[in-house]
């Protein structure tokens, strides 16, 4: 992946053109999820304010499968320490659509006269940037801040930028020529072979004004105690805005955690409770169908009320259909009480009523004759099934034919 061709501004924004511009760019829909756009801005935020030479724009980036879309990123560079003394790397950290819950992507971006180390441990041709704390980015802990300060300490051990060598002019057009000092390094021999070999452009030393002095050489006491006031007064301001940025960072991790949780247990319940919302009316349908039946056998009661006499016979309260149907109500009726004969019998014999011999007689005798109930009710039970075979052939025919 390339990204799009970037330019740097002289200088930065203030905070408050990049506060308006990051509001204005994460209001609009997409491309990032809008439950992370909050965080994404304090990243963005507190970058540029640890690190002011890098500044949020947006940017067009091409995926490798040619798909465009407008992203945030952070342009400028990054300083770092080289052999005690400082300079600045450029850089692009581009936001991906899935971060902050996944690294960003950081390239190195040379310049016209600096080319990128070959065999970087850290760099590739392409200039983009592999290094542990983006292979192992931990959401929501992870943050730009981090990335930058360990970008710089890598940096600082092996650089990954140098100044290309160009020949110095001169009218005999010497095939070697040496390589020309960077005047930004001064004479020092120890500066000037770091400017031979790294990129002088980029690797700029920053400027230190110089510190003026009283005419006499010597500083008024009242305003040395007042400018140590000043100086422990803005260190304690900036202790207490660490510590309470450590207590906020702390206190939205665990926020973070807690809406996971709270999340997954919002869809435990969703699943509980459409579940109940299933059993209910599954019962609701049971309830209907046993009210339905208790009134039928209510009104049945109603109307054989003081019908019944003591001659009644409990046969006679069930009528048949036909003869099968009469038959097999018959043969089951004969092969369960057989089988009660049997059971009867059995504890007979346990109980010693009854002799061994007598107990076998009888038993082969019911088996006998229950055999032949359950066979007649087999073949009963097959020819009701070839009658309601022969009756629904009948039903598709008279259909088929009206």
């Amino acid at each position: 992946m390339m990204p799009s061709p970037a330019h740097s501004d002289p200088s930065p924004p203030n905070s408050q053109v990049i506060l308006q511009f990051l509001s204005s760019v994460l209001s609009q829909r997409g491309p990032y999820a809008e439950d992370t756009k909050w965080l994404i801005r304090q990243h963005l935020v507190s970058l540029t304010t640890a690190f002011p030479s890098l500044v949020p724009r947006t940017a067009t980036f091409t995926h490798n499968d040619g798909r465009s879309v407008n992203l945030l990123q952070s342009d400028g560079t990054v300083p770092m320490s080289f052999q005690g003394v400082t300079y600045n790397i450029p850089v692009v950290i581009w936001l991906m659509e899935s971060y902050p819950r996944h690294p960003p992507c950081v390239y190195v971006n040379p310049t016209r006269d600096m080319i990128i180390k070959r065999h970087h441990p850290h760099v590739n041709p392409s200039g983009m940037v592999s290094i542990p704390y983006l292979q192992d980015w931990i959401y929501p802990s992870s943050n730009l801040v981090e990335l930058v300060r360990n970008l710089s300490v890598m940096f600082g051990r092996d650089p990954p930028l140098y100044s290309q060598r160009r020949p110095n002019p001169s009218p005999s057009h010497n095939p070697n020529p040496s390589p020309s000092p960077s005047s930004s390094f001064g004479r020092n021999s120890a500066n000037s072979s770091i400017a031979s070999n790294m990129g002088a452009a980029a690797f700029q030393r920053p400027v230190i004004p110089p510190r003026g002095y009283p005419p006499s050489h010597t500083e008024d006491p009242n305003e040395v105690f007042k400018r140590n006031a000043i100086n422990k007064l803005v260190e304690t301001v900036h202790n207490d805005i660490v510590g309470i940025r450590k207590t906020m960072e702390a206190e939205m991790e665990g926020l973070f955690s807690a809406q996971g949780a709270l999340k997954q247990r919002e869809e435990e319940l969703n699943k509980g409770l459409k579940e109940m919302q299933d059993e209910k009316e599954a019962l609701e349908q049971k309830l209907q169908m046993v009210l339905m039946n208790s009134d039928v056998l209510e009104a049945w009661v109603r109307e054989n009320e003081g019908m019944i006499s003591s001659d009644f016979e409990v046969d006679d309260a069930f009528e048949c259909v036909d003869v099968l149907s009469k038959q097999i109500l018959e043969c089951t009726a004969s092969d369960l009480a057989i089988e009660d004969a049997i059971y009867s019998l059995d504890k007979a014999v346990q109980d010693g009523a009854i002799q061994f011999d007598q107990y076998l007689r009888n038993v082969r005798l019911l088996s006998r004759e229950q055999f032949f109930h359950r066979g007649t009710a087999a073949k009963v039970r097959e020819s009701q099934l070839q009658a309601q075979v022969a009756n629904m052939a009948s039903r598709i025919s008279q259909y088929n034919n009206g």
